[in-house]
């Protein structure tokens, strides 16, 4: 708790996390509620809901040499506040495409509104990397997932409610809101040049196409020369996968399976007993990572995670669901914490907008191939068993492949690299 207060005495630290608490928010509850808009208007054709979720994630596969570089040679503070306010304006125009109804809009301007989300990330958290010590990062990591529990906790029940209460429509406005309120903070926050510019002041006009893709060269040679952003990274290809199938899994098993006629009352119980389980799992995982190296919390958050996912498809009533997300909440913190806590540690911050300009697409990549063989086989080849099956399988196969191969490097980011990372650090 001393850590968290501490933390927070930072004002600009304040004014980022709330600013992503914000962001996050309105995204979660404006995805929630699209979903149902789409399976309730489409009830038997599910690959709609899919489909929506697609353009969450493809959008990255065309963005993705451009996020790094920008984060890193454009003013971070303008471009992720920027991206705030760009959100703002494709929301009030899919309210729009909703209203007169054409689908091939909505679509697009999902799309686009997503592409366009994607800048936020990598500029707020190299930010975040240059206003904190090492010593922080684990800390804001734990953060990071308490606030994702929140999420869990209360954002799929609000998205409901706005949507029973408001439609679709008043979903999206709230999300524009939350877009904009991001924004703001975002801007008022009070930083160096240094921070905000870590590899110097460059005009818009000097950004060309080679210049670019010279970055985005840089940033994969910091890579490779790095055997354990390498290892990470095949780690973060298997993480989108995950993410893919447990964007749609709980409620197609829920709809398609347990609860047909009351999933959207069960999603909402399923939100409060996992966002519940996280938040219990991150302060516990916040403890453990005190105890012991990052590199094997995160291996035994594999290896947990991947046993209670598996054991999920069979469930066969709603008491059974629940109370394996209790499991899972509890175990993903152990993984997610130990990732956000050690990722800092490794990087230099002058390439952390590169090295996530390439995290970033590779997740979505693998997250957009997997929403996509679900779209085509869901109910067709592959069963809901054999969805939570595959993507059970998936985790455990990189918990073996990381058992194997970072123990070499578990001292990476706390003695051999630490003389490095402070001195590039912007602070």
């Amino acid at each position: 708790m001393k850590d968290i207060m501490t933390i927070f005495k930072n004002r600009n630290y304040t004014l980022l996390f709330f600013s992503s608490f914000t962001s996050q928010m309105g995204s979660i509850i404006g995805i929630s509620a699209f979903m149902l808009y789409l399976l309730n208007r489409f009830s038997d054709q599910p690959f709609y809901a899919t489909m929506a979720e697609l353009m969450y994630s493809l959008p990255t596969l065309f963005v993705f040499f451009l996020v790094g570089v920008f984060a890193d040679r454009m003013d971070r503070q303008k471009v992720a506040a920027y991206s705030d306010f760009i959100c703002v304006l494709l929301s009030v125009g899919l309210i729009a495409a909703i209203y007169i109804d054409w689908m091939p809009l909505i679509f697009l301007l999902l799309f686009l509104r997503s592409a366009v989300s994607k800048f936020f990330h990598p500029a707020q958290s190299s930010i975040i990397q240059g206003i904190l010590t090492k010593d922080e990062y684990t800390v804001a990591a734990g953060l990071n997932q308490m606030t994702s529990s929140l999420f869990m906790l209360f954002g799929n029940a609000i998205g409901i409610f706005i949507y029973w209460n408001f439609g679709i429509q008043g979903a999206i406005i709230f999300d524009s809101v939350t877009y904009l309120l991001s924004g703001l903070l975002i801007l008022a926050c009070k930083m160096s040049e240094e921070i905000r510019l870590p590899n110097g002041k460059i005009h818009w006009r000097d950004i060309t196409v080679s210049s670019i893709f010279g970055d985005f060269k840089e940033g994969l040679k910091y890579i490779l020369n790095k055997k354990i952003l390498v290892y990470l990274i095949i780690g973060f290809f298997v993480f989108g996968i995950v993410n893919g199938g447990l964007s749609v899994m709980p409620t197609y098993i829920l709809k398609y399976k347990i609860a047909p006629e009351t999933y959207e009352q069960v999603l909402i119980y399923m939100g409060i007993v996992f966002g519940s389980s996280v938040m219990i799992g991150s302060i516990l995982a916040s403890i453990i990572a005190k105890k012991i190296k990052l590199y094997q919390m995160l291996i035994i958050g594999l290896f947990l995670s991947a046993i209670f996912i598996g054991v999920t498809g069979f469930a066969t009533t709603v008491f059974m669901f629940l109370a394996l997300n209790v499991a899972i909440g509890l175990s993903l913190p152990i993984l997610n914490i130990a990732i956000g806590g050690w990722l800092p540690r490794i990087v230099d911050p002058k390439m952390m907008g590169r090295v996530q300009g390439w995290i970033n697409p590779i997740m979505m990549l693998s997250q957009s191939i997997t929403l996509g063989v679900i779209m085509v086989t869901f109910q067709k080849s592959l069963t809901i068993e054999g969805l939570f099956i595959l993507v059970s399988s998936c985790i455990f196969a990189v918990g073996l492949f990381f058992t194997i191969v970072l123990p070499k490097h578990g001292k990476e980011g706390y003695q051999e690299e630490a003389p490095v990372e402070l001195e590039s650090k912007s602070v």
